[in-house]
This record gives structure tokens, sequence and C-alpha cells, in this order.
């Protein structure tokens, strides 16, 4: 069975963080579970990320967000995506992400991030959106699994913060 995958679009790292909690709690596999967002402001002065063992630390504003995410979340990378900036992002998708940069398997006008997406089954119209929704600062949680284990997702991102954005994707 070809695995599925949901998406919330949170408007600020405070939401993420709660429906990443919240599907922690529930027993959702942390390890099926990614979060990207633009993390880098010029105010927040970041000198740099490092990564040791399964937690990334960085200096700047956000440093606890992102801290406290690869406490729960495996796998963390930061990247400057042509068109987007700096993304930070953690968990499968970062294996989705580098193969499409080693590979060179770009879809016609997609970032290399959007190709990552539409490779994960996000149709391209979908993808276009997610990406003005990182330029602006918002930050996505992925859920992948089976289409139960997706669906649970999609239930706890919609119980945590009814308002949010939620798609599942085949």
């Amino acid at each position: 069975m070809k695995n599925q995958l949901t998406v919330a679009v949170c408007n600020t790292h405070l939401e993420a963080e709660q429906v990443v909690k919240e599907l922690q709690k529930s027993g959702f596999d942390m390890k099926k579970l990614s979060i990207i967002g633009k993390d880098y402001h010029e105010e927040d002065n970041v000198i740099g990320y490092y990564n040791t063992g399964d937690a990334v630390k960085k200096w700047g504003a956000t440093g606890a967000f992102w801290g406290g995410i690869w406490g729960l979340i495996f796998g963390a990378g930061f990247f400057l995506v042509p068109g987007i900036g700096p993304v930070v992002m953690a968990g499968p998708f970062v294996a989705a992400f580098v193969g499409g940069l080693e590979g060179a398997v770009v879809v016609g006008g997609l970032s290399v991030l959007g190709a990552a997406l539409f490779n994960l089954g996000v149709p391209k119209n979908s993808v276009l959106k997610y990406e003005s929704d990182l330029k602006a600062d918002k930050y996505l949680v992925l859920a992948h699994g089976t289409a139960e284990e997706v669906e649970k997702a999609k239930d706890i991102f919609a119980n945590v913060l009814p308002k949010l954005e939620i798609s599942i994707h085949h």
C-alpha cells in the first residue's frame, strides 16, 4: 500500500509546536513526521546550526522552537532554496529533498523543495501554494504514513487548531 501524506499549514512556530506535541502525546510515530519552515530573519542574528546525534542546535530568536522540534523529530537540514530562501526542515522530508538534490529530479517550474513535495504525491497546484506559504513565513507540518495514520494525524491537527488548513495527498 502506498504511503500517504497529510499537510497542515501553521501560521506560527507556536502553532507548529502545538500540533507536533499533540501528535507525540497521541502516540503518532515521530519518525513519520516532518516540519518545514523558514527560520532565518536578519534580526535573528543566526550564527549557525549544528547537529549532534538527533538534536540540532541553533543560536537565534527561534532557537528554543527548533531545539525542541529536533528533540522530537529525526533527521534535520538547513538549505538555501532559490526562490524561497533559507529553509529549515526535519523528518523524512529531508531525505526526499536531498534525493531531489542528488538526483536533480526537478519538476518543471518548481523549486527543489516543490519537486520533493510533488514526488511525495502532492499535486502541483498544492505545491505552489505550499511554496507561497513558506515564503510568507508559515510552517508546514507533514505526517507520512498509511491511510489510517494520515487520517489520525489530520484529526489531531483539526482538534488542536480547528482553523488550520489541512490537506491529505495520496
